[in-house]
């Protein structure tokens, strides 16, 4: 877990003290701070709900700390910086069974929050906001974020983790706070809008959207959020935590038409509207296979990692295919495809001495050759590969078994 979680004297296995934490992240929000809190504080008022409003200040050198104390928030100290270490940390020290996370720059409404709470009383355990369903203000949004950033990364996590949220970066959201804890959440930045989602998505966490508003931000000076480089964020993210979209299906689409190319132009050059597509082609095609072969490999070492590291859960149906592969097999495979590769080596060094070692038709001979290189490489890489397998399997010792052993002492009358 993050380092926010030692900033946080409380256990997040302690019983809840009250129904709901309203939760803001903050960083030098002394302008709109104020304003979040009084609407939060109406909002449990007004609906009788057993509540409190926790701030999360992540090092603010302003009033803001200041301020929410002032009003009756209560005030945890986050020193790691980051928006996904504010929102951990604060996590961590709700009092809620139930949280709901908003930034305390004005921008959302803390006074209708009763949609997320009826449907966490419900028991869904993530309720998303959804401002494109709910509506978002002039100039509340940037358009490139509106029209490209959001809709597109939104679109990415729905393919790669089969979620149907619209809205992957609302940060109006309302969650089962010792479900998402046990979810184990950990990036620090932006992108824990993105974890948040996906971890609860492939731990099969109950989700629900409902639409919110977005309203202008009431601070003066510029938002938190980098636009390329927070976005980068996220998209490295979905990628990084979906193995078979990062390596497994491209690797398969580049060796699927680098074979396909590859036993056409085997035969014979084609020609295409009066372009000619012969050995050099069959070349590229080549280095698709050996690509594609590559990423299929990285698949099966980043399962295998998440296997045994937990960072993703892996599916069952892959755990037993992954349980039936040994060193031994993939040695065997390994070795037959270098073997046949070099078989095919020595019919082209037959063919070439058939010409006493002289000038050779490479349309023809590298027909064999390129396959034979193929077949060689990849089949050594397999072998390698098998041996890279069987160290990622091994278990670190639990080392805790010796280092409880009483070591002998003077006293114990041992030499």
């Amino acid at each position: 877990m993050s380092q926010a979680a030692s900033d946080v004297v409380s256990s997040s296995k302690a019983p809840a003290e009250c129904e709901l934490t309203i939760l803001m992240p903050c960083l030098n929000e002394e302008e709109t701070v104020g304003i979040c809190i009084e609407k939060a504080l109406t909002f449990l008022e007004e609906n009788q709900v057993n509540g409190e409003v926790l701030v999360a200040d992540n090092g603010s050198t302003d009033r803001s700390v200041r301020i929410a104390r002032s009003l009756g928030a209560r005030v945890v100290e986050i020193s790691e910086r980051g928006y996904g270490s504010a929102l951990i940390g604060g996590s961590i020290a709700a009092r809620g069974k139930y949280v709901i996370m908003g930034d305390a720059d004005d921008s959302y409404d803390f006074t209708n929050l009763m949609p997320f709470l009826e449907s966490l009383r419900t028991g869904t355990q993530l309720v998303m906001g959804n401002r494109f369903k709910g509506g978002i203000a002039k100039g509340a949004m940037p358009a490139l974020h509106q029209y490209l950033g959001n809709p597109v990364l939104s679109w990415v996590g729905r393919i790669f983790y089969g979620s149907k949220i619209g809205d992957f970066h609302c940060g109006l959201r309302g969650y089962d706070r010792l479900a998402v804890l046990s979810l184990h959440l950990h990036t620090t930045g932006m992108e824990y809008a993105s974890e948040m989602i996906v971890q609860a998505t492939l731990h099969h966490l109950t989700i629900e959207e409902v639409p919110t508003t977005l309203s202008p931000d009431g601070r003066s000076h510029p938002p938190h959020l980098r636009s390329w480089s927070d976005g980068w964020r996220h998209l490295r993210f979905l990628l990084m935590y979906s193995p078979k979209w990062l390596f497994l299906y491209p690797g398969l689409f580049l060796i699927g038409v680098g074979f396909v190319l590859g036993v056409i132009l085997g035969i014979a050059p084609i020609q295409i509207a009066n372009i000619n597509f012969d050995i050099n082609t069959l070349l590229y095609a080549a280095g698709s296979v050996f690509i594609g072969f590559q990423a299929v490999l990285f698949a099966v070492f980043s399962n295998i990692y998440a296997y045994h590291s937990a960072y993703i859960p892996v599916p069952d149906h892959l755990i037993r295919t992954l349980s039936r592969f040994t060193i031994e097999r993939g040695l065997i495979v390994g070795l037959l495809s270098t073997i046949l590769g070099i078989a095919l080596s020595v019919f082209a060094l037959v063919y070439w001495s058939d010409t006493s070692f002289g000038d050779l038709n490479p349309a023809r001979v590298m027909r064999i050759t390129i396959p034979a290189v193929v077949l060689i490489v990849c089949g050594i890489e397999l072998c390698f590969s098998s041996f890279m397998i069987g160290i990622l399997g091994i278990r670190k010792r639990d080392l805790s078994v010796v280092d409880s052993i009483k070591q002998p002492t003077p006293d114990d009358g041992s030499a």
